[in-house]
């Protein structure tokens, strides 16, 4: 049986760039009789909004999206995760870090994403001897970072086709577990998705340089066979380009809720989002959406949110 996951984080409200990806991830699901897993990526602790994962829950429910095991919250699972960092810890692979994000920034000399992310210049690497010496010496803990070596990695995205990535020349070594003992997302994530028995994630391309890093720890951990099937869709922007956030005003699926908009009405926008035409008879845009949509048919670029798009919505 193969296997998917949802897995919104609650550190904001589901917009409608987020509901597009989530809808297309159920879609697919279902056209292939996918189990469906609800996980809560709530590790995030400084950022997580109270209510935002009843919320988010609220919300899918709303659009029709249902799953088929879950919710679990990724937070009630931090000894599962520090186990197999552990087995990364003894195997040589993960080393302490105490260089701060300053120090990271001024080190680098390859900026890496559009937060301002760099490529980590491996200053720490061998520097100590254990993890308890790095903390003794430095006075504080130190995160742990994840040793990057060997060949690029060549993967087949179900969607963006061929990838290939060098990590060691443009991802760099990358943190694991934060320096306040919190296991990082590619931790969690591989973990969750190994021990579940995850067979295809579906996500944004923005993410899309994350699968090498969590390639490097399904092997790291000996579970080359556990890796799933990747497919990254590209992500709505506003119309100067970037992705979805509340400079484009309030786009959360919990504002058209408290507007009397219908889900039929948000799923006839999200159809044209994913190159399904919009005419139907039934009046069921669920029903016509899992009957017409191919992957092969998605628009190859980003989609662009307009004021048209919220009129619509709104009814005018």
């Amino acid at each position: 049986m193969r296997l998917t996951r949802l897995a919104p984080s609650p550190t904001g409200a589901l917009h409608l760039g987020n509901a597009r990806t989530f809808l297309i991830n159920y879609i697919l699901a279902k056209q292939n009789n996918w189990d469906i897993l609800l996980r809560i990526d709530d590790l995030d602790g400084p950022r997580i909004k109270r209510g935002a994962d009843q919320n988010a829950i609220a919300d899918l429910t709303w659009l029709g999206l249902q799953w088929t095991a879950g919710p679990i919250y990724q937070a009630a699972r931090r000894e599962i995760y520090n186990l197999y960092l552990r087995k990364l810890i003894e195997a040589g692979r993960v080393y302490p870090c105490i260089c701060s994000r300053r120090e990271v920034e001024l080190a680098a000399s390859a900026p890496h994403a559009e937060d301002g992310a760099t490529v980590y210049p491996g200053t720490c690497r061998g520097r100590f001897s254990s993890i308890d010496q790095a903390q003794t010496l430095s006075g504080k803990p130190p995160a742990l970072r994840f040793q990057v070596t060997g060949d690029p990695i060549e993967f087949d995205d179900k969607f963006a086709g061929k990838c290939r990535f060098d990590p060691v020349k443009t991802l760099g070594d990358f943190v694991i577990a934060k320096a306040d003992g919190t296991p990082a997302y590619h931790l969690a994530t591989v973990v969750d998705d190994a021990l579940a028995g995850v067979t295809d994630v579906v996500r944004g391309d923005d993410l899309i340089d994350s699968t090498p890093r969590q390639m490097m720890i399904y092997r790291a951990l000996g579970w080359e066979d556990k890796i799933p099937n990747y497919t990254h869709l590209p992500l709505v922007v506003g119309e100067e380009g970037r992705r979805l956030a509340k400079r484009h005003g309030d786009t959360r699926l919990e504002h058209y809720r408290s507007l009397g908009v219908t889900s039929e009405r948000v799923l006839q926008l999200l159809m044209k989002w994913c190159g399904v035409h919009p005419q139907y008879e039934s009046g069921d845009a669920m029903k016509h959406l899992l009957h017409h949509f191919r992957l092969s048919n998605l628009p190859r670029g980003q989609v662009v949110y307009t004021e048209s798009d919220h009129a619509f919505l709104k009814g005018q």
